[in-house]
C-alpha cells in the first residue's frame, strides 16, 4: 500500500515508461540512420562499378584496335607482344603502389565516416 501511493505520488511508472520509450524510439532511430547510410553506400559502389565496366570496354576496345593497327605494321604478334607489354608495366607499377594506394582509400573512407558524425 505504502509502495502504491509512493509510486503514484512520484509518478515511477510514467517515468519508466517514458524512458523505455524514449530508448526504444532511439533504437529505432539508429536503425533507421543505418539503413539511409548503407543504402545511399551500396548506391555508390554499384554506380562506380558501372562506371568502371564502362571504361574497362572502352579500354579493351582501343586496346585491341591498337594490337590490329600495330600488327599490320609489325607483324603478326608484334602489335599484340607491344599491348601486352604496355600493359604488363602499367600492372607492375600498380602492384608496387597498392600498399600506398590502399592505405589512401582507406583514410578516405575513415575521413568520410568521420564527417557524418
Amino acid at each position: 500500500m505504502l509502495r502504491d501511493s509512493l509510486s503514484k505520488f512520484f509518478k515511477v511508472d510514467a517515468l519508466i515508461n517514458n524512458i523505455t520509450g524514449y530508448v526504444e524510439t532511439k533504437v529505432e532511430l539508429i536503425k533507421v540512420e543505418v539503413k539511409e547510410e548503407l543504402a545511399e553506400g551500396l548506391g555508390k559502389v554499384i554506380n562506380y562499378l558501372i562506371i568502371a565496366f564502362i571504361f574497362s570496354l572502352v579500354i579493351l576496345l582501343i586496346s585491341l584496335g591498337a594490337a590490329i593497327v600495330l600488327s599490320e605494321k609489325l607483324g603478326a604478334l608484334g602489335g599484340y607482344g607491344i599491348v601486352a607489354g604496355f600493359y604488363l608495366i602499367i600492372g607492375i607499377i600498380l602492384l608496387r603502389r597498392s600498399a600506398t594506394t590502399s592505405k589512401q582509400i582507406e583514410n578516405k573512407i575513415l575521413s568520410n565516416f568521420k564527417k557524418k558524425k
